[in-house]
């Protein structure tokens, strides 16, 4: 059964707050809620991520594009017949937690991804996804978008 969320608004002093309350249970089960959760215990480590590991090239990765301010790479577990993943080389640990200043920066990572998409022959079209935290199912906590094509998506996604 689907249930929408409920959005509402409250008056607190002079001010109008919104209010999101989800009336939906969340899923609790599979492979991206364990690694999602294993994640974000493990978040603040001293660890370097896998990401920073591509960047400095101590681990392989199959590079699409590499300018001063990003990487494209082939995602290791495609879950498209064309899925790469964009990374900024500033580790911003998840996109809620960018700044404003970052703007740019987060606008040039779209146009990259837009271009290797087009370099990809995605002339169809593809989704670009962002996973944010623990309940978005981030599972690395370097700021990546996820460029998915080749095939037709469906809706919703999950």
């Amino acid at each position: 059964m689907y249930f929408r969320q409920v959005l509402r608004t409250r008056s607190i002093g002079t001010t109008l707050q919104r209010v999101c309350r989800a009336q939906r249970p969340l899923c609790t089960e599979g492979v991206e809620v364990r690694s999602a959760e294993e994640a974000s215990r493990t978040r603040g480590s001293a660890a370097a991520t896998v990401f920073s590991r591509v960047i400095d090239r101590s681990l392989p990765a199959d590079i699409l594009h590499e300018d001063e301010k990003c990487l494209a790479f082939r995602d290791v577990s495609p879950q498209a017949p064309v899925h790469f993943l964009v990374i900024p080389r500033v580790p911003i640990p998840r996109l809620s937690e960018a700044k404003d200043d970052d703007a740019e920066l987060l606008g040039h990572l779209l146009v990259v991804a837009k271009n290797v998409a087009k370099q990809e022959c995605l002339d169809e079209g593809y989704r670009v996804v962002i996973n944010d935290g623990k309940h978005g199912a981030q599972s690395v906590y370097h700021l990546h978008f996820h460029v998915l094509g080749g095939r037709q998506m469906t809706w919703p996604p999950g």
